[in-house]
């Protein structure tokens, strides 16, 4: 198949593309957007890694993505982190559809921080999903799914392996399914959407538990770059720092009361 991939984020944008040519399938162009930068990454390091036998296409908005899609006749689209909603007449563009790769149990977690929320409501894994893009978000057929358990991860790096390997495992099931013309599963039940952390939970309250702040910390590593104040901040020695790092076993480190005993603060960055 020939495949447009829509991506922001360039590991996964290689990954894909690695992967989709080790089966047989024709990657053809990359297609992002200037304005993922705050959320994604850096927008020049992902034009300037971004596989070189890529056309790399920048729509100037939305409603140019549909004539820019036509222009390679694609089999299918394949998305992975993208800041805009794509429009109906994108998404009728290629002869399979477009399948989006999100990094939850569809329908839990709806929307476009899922890790984080999972982590912050002491979720023990989260999970990935190919499915198919309908006018509305996270919520087309489900053509893959898989869990992912979760351990101390404390950064997207950290956590890249897993989510690598689930894509690696689901990517060759949900192309069969796409090429033999398979609609995909409805998601079951009402599932959950969650947006953007709010502003309250950036500063950390050391009045709660303990198990609360780990999982505040932990949460806003995998939260959106682009929300604002960022978390986790604390005040030490006169100064606000965003707590990167934390730990509830005795460790090298400062350490804080909480409510129900003492936490080690492991690496921190000025805020």
């Amino acid at each position: 198949m020939k495949i447009v991939l829509i991506a922001q984020i360039a590991p996964a944008v290689h990954g894909l593309y690695a992967m989709l040519r080790s089966l047989g399938h024709a990657p053809v162009a990359l297609l992002c957007t200037r304005e993922g930068s705050d959320r994604y990454g850096d927008f020049a390091e992902l034009l300037q890694e971004a596989p070189s036998d890529l056309d790399v296409v920048i729509p100037a908005s939305r409603d140019r993505i549909a004539p820019l899609l036509r222009l390679y006749e694609p089999d299918l689209v394949l998305c992975a982190g993208f800041p805009w909603k794509i429009p109906p007449d994108a998404l009728a563009v290629p002869r399979f559809g477009v399948v989006n790769g999100h990094p939850s149990l569809l329908p839990s977690y709806r929307g476009p921080s899922p890790v984080s929320w999972a982590i912050r409501n002491g979720e023990s894994r989260i999970g990935f999903t190919f499915h198919r893009m309908d006018p509305e978000l996270d919520t087309g057929a489900i053509l893959a799914q898989t869990r992912i358990a979760l351990g101390d991860e404390h950064s997207w790096e950290e956590l890249a392996p897993k989510i690598f390997a689930a894509v690696g495992e689901l990517l060759p099931r949900m192309l069969e399914r796409v090429e033999s013309g398979d609609p995909g599963d409805p998601q079951e039940g009402e599932g959950s959407y969650e947006t953007f952390f709010e502003p309250d939970y950036a500063r950390i309250d050391w009045t709660r538990a303990r198990s609360d702040v780990y999982r505040q910390v932990r949460s806003w590593r995998f939260a959106s770059a682009s929300t604002d104040p960022r978390g986790a901040l604390a005040d030490f020695d006169g100064e606000t720092v965003r707590v990167l790092r934390i730990s509830l076993d005795e460790t090298d480190g400062r350490t804080m009361e909480c409510g129900d005993g003492t936490i080690w603060i492991v690496e921190t960055e000025a805020a």
